[in-house]
């Protein structure tokens, strides 16, 4: 996914504020849905020879075993932070999902080295972001964004009408 994680962010912290009216969900989803593709810095740093989704930041079980040491953890330590932190390992874990899309993963690493994608984007042209931009699972991309701008208009039309009341 090229343009979709934050989008996804934002649709995931606004169903999780549904549910929670703790103010750190929407920062939290935004970090988490994001984070993993930091690793790009240390990419670009040492030449780009490894594929970044081959780094640990992109291991869905790094994440899952953080998150089962770090939720009981924070719930008992800080309890008033638990809803973001929740939200943000869940938009983590979503970042893995839409990047498993088109893109291989390693959601076995370390204990295999497996790589998992539903579908192969071909290198069609000689620019790897226009052989995505033109690949149908960009498609998809726009239709998360487009999404996220939906929720956001409805959002800010409620609240524009509760401040009226």
């Amino acid at each position: 996914m090229l343009i979709a994680h934050l989008p996804a962010g934002y649709i995931l912290a606004s169903a999780a504020r549904q549910r929670s009216a703790a103010s750190r969900i929407v920062a939290a989803a935004l970090v988490g849905s994001a984070l993993p593709d930091f690793d790009m810095v240390y990419f670009f740093l040492t030449g780009g020879k490894v594929h970044h989704h081959d780094y640990v930041s992109h291991w869905p079980l790094f994440w899952l075993a953080l998150a089962v040491v770090a939720l009981p953890a924070v719930g008992r330590l800080a309890p008033r932070w638990f809803p973001a932190a929740a939200v943000f390992f869940a938009a983590v874990m979503l970042h893995m999902i839409m990047d498993t899309v088109a893109a291989p993963m390693l959601w076995l690493a370390p204990f295999d080295w497996s790589k998992f994608e539903l579908t192969t984007v071909p290198a069609a042209y000689s620019n790897w972001v226009i052989s995505f931009m033109l690949h149908w699972t960009f498609g998809l991309e726009l239709l998360i964004c487009a999404t996220a701008l939906i929720v956001a208009v409805r959002r800010n039309r409620r609240v524009r009408s509760a401040e009226r009341a």
